[in-house]
């Protein structure tokens, strides 16, 4: 006979118990992670030099057929020294080493731009009084001057200069063409003619010989009608 397995006392029952409440809940979920910021392949392009509108272009060209301006001069000064930049910037001599450059133009291409644009912006109160011949240059170097050293040189003698232009004053040669082309399509309208003046309307010549015409063939038809009785008569 087996003997009686002994009962676990409350006191040891109640500890079992408190400590399996006690034990904490360990929770196998892992947090969601966290995105990682977005990169954006969108590179903002640098501004590159700046070139003249073809407005700016206009500008120039007007300038070199007739000798006068009409803008502003610090507005004209900035179309000029970006037309600068851009024509000395198409040569080839640009793309040559320093060391070729000064053997070719007797300093390097930044040297030389900068000191004929410094040259340009050193007029403060108006342009240079070359500046028909200027214009003329920046806008057919290309077909003239063959390298770069002698264009240099035309645009140097040409901004060594201490006269200065004024702002023509005169009627600008657009505003004139578009007045014209405005009183063109303007339809004249004609006035009225004498006779309709005041509301009332006269007989025209033309009507007036009709009128004549019309009076003589009644009187012809009562002389007729006053012929008849005297020729019963006889």
């Amino acid at each position: 006979m087996m003997p009686p397995t002994a009962e676990p006392s409350p006191d040891h029952a109640s500890t079992s118990s408190g400590d399996k409440d006690s034990d904490p809940v360990l929770d196998n979920s892992s947090p969601a992670p966290i995105p990682a910021p977005e990169v954006s392949s969108h590179r903002e392009e640098e501004p590159g030099p700046e070139t003249p509108n073809k407005e700016g272009g206009d500008v120039l060209e007007l300038i070199a057929s007739t000798g006068k301006f009409w803008h502003n001069w610090d507005d004209l000064k900035i179309m000029l020294s970006s037309k600068l930049k851009q024509v000395l910037s198409e040569y080839p001599e640009v793309k040559m080493t320093s060391e070729e450059q000064k053997a070719s133009l007797g300093e390097t291409y930044p040297e030389l731009m900068k000191r004929l644009d410094d040259a340009l912006l050193s007029f403060d109160e108006g342009p240079p009084f070359t500046l028909q011949r200027l214009c003329e240059i920046l806008l057919t170097a290309k077909s003239i001057y063959p390298n770069l050293s002698k264009l240099a040189l035309a645009l140097e003698k040409n901004l060594l200069v201490t006269s200065m232009l004024t702002a023509c004053t005169d009627p600008h040669p657009l505003a004139t063409q578009n007045q014209d082309e405005t009183d063109k399509a303007t339809p004249i309208q004609q006035q009225p003619s004498h006779s309709e003046q005041n509301g009332v309307q006269h007989p025209t010549a033309a009507d007036g010989d009709e009128i004549m015409a019309d009076v003589e063939t009644d009187i012809g038809d009562e002389m007729t009608i006053d012929m008849e009785p005297l020729e019963e008569m006889k």
